[in-house]
Order: C-alpha cells, then sequence, then structure tokens
C-alpha cells in the first residue's frame, strides 16, 4: 500500500482536498487498497481551512510516505520553519513530493524546487520565479513533472494532478475509470493552459476589439496585419504598434494563440482529425499547427488527440 501525505496549514485552501477523491476511487477500482491518505500538519489537531471549518491532522513525526503533497492557500503565507526541516528530511525518504497552488512556495523555501521545472496558480507565478530565482517557473501549464518533483496549478488542477498520480502508478486505463467515475475530464494534458487565452486579450479600443471579434469569426481566413488593419480602419503600422501596446501581444501571436486553443477544443469536443482540424482553423498544414502547440502547450496535438479517442 502507498501512503500519501497531505500537508496542510491554517487557512489552506479546502478544494485541495478534493484530490483525495482520486485515490479513494483507484482504490475501490482495484479492488484492493493502494492508497492510505494521511491529513499532516506541524502542529496536528485541528486545522482549519479556507472555507473556515476544521478538519483533523496528524502531527509531523517519523512516519514515512510514498507521496508527500503541500496543498495550496488563496494568498502566499510565511512558510513555517518547521515545515521546512520535514520537507527536507522527508524528501531523503519519500518517492514523490509535489504541491498544489502556493504549496509551492513551501517547496522552493526547503530547497526541492532548485534548478527544477515547475508551476504553481498564474497568479502567484512571477512572485515565486522573483523570490526563488533558482525554480525555473512556467505560470502557464496545469501541473508538471521534474524527477520526483509535482507541481500544480491552483484550485482544480489539485485533480489533474492526483489523476496524474494515479496513471503514473496504476496506467492510463485505470484513470479512465476513475474520471469517468468522478464526471471530470480524462486528466487534461500537464502542458495544457491554464487559462483561456481570450481572458488575456482585452484591448481598450474598439477598432481592435473588431478586429479581434472578426478573427475570432474567421479562423479560416487569412489573418495578415494587412487584413486584420483594415478591418479596423487602422494602417498596418498603426495597427501592429496600437495591437501590441493594448493587448501585450503582436497580431501574430494573438491569432496563432486564437487558432490553437480552437483546434485544442474541436479535437477535444468531436471526432476530428488533426489534418482537418489543422485545415479548418487556418493552420493549413499539420506541422504549422504542431509546431505552435508545442509553443503554447509543449505538446503536440496528437496528444490531446488521443486523450479524447481515450
Amino acid at each position: 500500500m502507498q501512503n500519501i501525505g497531505l500537508i496542510l496549514y491554517p487557512g489552506f485552501q479546502v478544494l485541495g482536498l478534493s484530490m483525495c477523491a482520486t485515490f479513494e476511487v483507484a482504490n475501490i477500482f482495484a479492488q484492493r487498497p493502494v492508497y492510505e491518505i494521511t491529513l499532516l500538519s506541524e502542529t496536528g489537531g485541528l486545522i482549519d481551512t479556507s472555507a473556515g471549518f476544521g478538519v483533523n491532522t496528524a502531527a509531523f513525526d517519523e512516519q514515512r510516505f510514498d507521496t508527500l503533497l503541500v496543498l495550496g492557500d488563496n494568498v502566499v503565507r510565511p512558510v513555517s520553519a518547521g515545515l521546512v526541516d520535514y520537507l527536507r528530511e522527508s524528501s531523503q525518504a519519500t518517492r514523490r513530493i509535489g504541491s498544489i497552488c502556493t504549496g509551492s512556495a513551501a517547496l522552493a523555501e526547503a530547497g526541492l524546487l532548485d534548478g527544477r521545472r515547475v508551476t504553481t496558480h498564474w497568479s502567484h507565478a512571477r512572485d515565486l520565479q522573483k523570490a526563488y530565482p533558482k525554480t525555473m517557473v512556467n505560470e502557464d501549464r496545469i501541473f508538471i513533472n521534474d524527477g520526483p518533483i509535482w507541481t500544480a496549478a491552483g484550485m482544480t488542477a489539485c485533480v489533474d494532478l492526483s489523476l496524474a498520480l494515479v496513471e503514473n502508478d496504476l496506467g492510463v486505463e485505470m484513470t479512465r475509470q476513475i474520471s469517468k467515475h468522478l464526471v471530470v475530464y480524462h486528466r487534461r494534458a500537464g502542458g495544457q493552459s491554464q487559462f483561456s487565452v481570450m481572458q488575456d486579450l482585452d484591448p481598450k479600443s474598439d477598432r481592435i476589439q473588431v478586429a479581434l471579434t472578426y478573427a475570432r469569426q474567421h479562423l479560416k481566413a487569412d489573418l495578415s496585419v494587412e487584413n486584420l488593419a483594415y478591418v479596423a480602419n487602422m494602417s498596418p503600422r498603426q495597427f501592429s504598434r496600437v495591437f501590441l501596446a493594448e493587448t501585450g501581444k503582436s497580431p501574430a501571436k494573438a491569432v496563432e494563440q486564437l487558432r490553437v486553443e480552437s483546434a485544442r477544443l474541436m479535437m477535444e469536443a468531436g471526432d476530428h482529425s488533426v489534418d482537418s482540424v489543422a485545415t479548418e482553423i487556418g493552420f493549413g498544414d499539420q506541422e504549422r499547427m504542431r509546431r505552435a502547440f508545442i509553443r503554447a502547450f509543449g505538446q503536440p496535438p496528437q496528444v490531446f488527440r488521443r486523450a479524447h479517442r481515450n
């Protein structure tokens, strides 16, 4: 049996406990006790959640765990010396150590993320990178596995991480069954973006908004700077300058991100081949779409296609 320790502290984000259901259902489908979960804290006893109610925990001791996961919080709190010491000591005998959301700060404080590729909630990612420059923070990933270290974005990403851990232990077929039972998507790929590109594009002027709306509705068309500038009733040079100032992206980069997001959604929502999606969304060919997917998600489109088929 694998012992999983979930490390809590006062005010931790209660949604993190939802990952317990993944391990619980894994035991059900395996028809044997594969996982045993222990809620841990530095002091033990009742620990308040972010929602205000408390959960009972066991204090740090000499017990060893196969997997240790530090849960996150709605804010970044100072990491206690006791937690840092516990993580450093446990890392020598623990197969996997991970974090959800701001729990990554505890791993970083213990020096476990030095030289590692990691992620956290997008709103805290830059602060984590600044505070711990030896880490390599990617703010736009659902989860990242780097050796024995597993880090995940915030909120519902804890479920994706728990499914990934089970898949690592018991295989993809088991996680398919578990995700279906939990009524969730069959584990979003770790390289998937944490949020929609449209949430990141918020131009101030109507002309740039009109051009973006046109692009979203005509992804298969020629969305060159010249054509988008014509839609916005601006010169290409002026359009490029204003677009970059208002969105933080060049028109070409924004169009690529719109196409990538639409292509991903098509493959997840229907029985579309990679080639047909590339044509329909305006990439023209599979190779251009493959390069765009790797830039955006760190994985080729075939990964999302296989996930849909499974």
